[in-house]
């Protein structure tokens, strides 16, 4: 098994090879299927970044959505109004102003790579796993290609386990 970093190469490398638009689509549909998703009305989504799952259809549906911004080692919650500006992690972050993040029903998280045990492997910083442990109740998404969808991922005691993974 590879450690987390040479695994995040591998995946950014690999992942330049897949349909990512069909791989977009086929999970939107099954987000939209589970009860979690149905059953929210605030959802936190992330803007994906090149040859990342896009959720942006999702922003069609009858819910309120927001977008994560960064703020030093936090994650702050942001309705989304539609203008994003690029953030110092080359991310398109939402530009108003941050909500008290109780208010969300539902995070679909991102990552590079999820095991059957729920873990993900992310891009690093931590972010989403601080802010997880700051809301434990908050229910988790995590839409990943299959190919990405493996038995076992490394993890550290500071990993948080999201509530479903979803594959496509």
């Amino acid at each position: 098994m590879k450690n987390k970093n040479e695994l995040r190469r591998y995946i950014k490398s690999e992942r330049k090879l897949i349909n990512i638009d069909l791989v977009s689509e086929k999970l939107v549909y099954k987000i939209r299927q589970t009860p979690e998703y149905q059953s929210a009305k605030n959802i936190m989504i992330f803007y994906p970044k090149k040859y990342e799952i896009n959720l942006m259809d999702l922003l069609s549906d009858d819910k309120q959505f927001y977008f994560p911004k960064v703020d030093g080692d936090d994650l702050l919650v942001c309705p989304n109004d539609g203008v994003f500006k690029k953030s110092d992690l080359n991310i398109n972050e939402p530009c108003s102003k941050p909500v008290n993040p109780n208010i969300v029903d539902l995070i679909i998280v991102p990552a590079l790579a999820a095991d059957k045990n729920n873990y993900r492997l992310g891009y690093g910083g931590g972010f989403y796993d601080r802010f997880l442990s700051k809301y434990p109740d908050i229910i988790t998404l995590l839409p990943v290609c299959e190919k990405f969808l493996y038995d076992n991922i490394p993890h550290d005691k500071y990993d948080i386990q999201v509530n479903k993974v979803i594959s496509a």
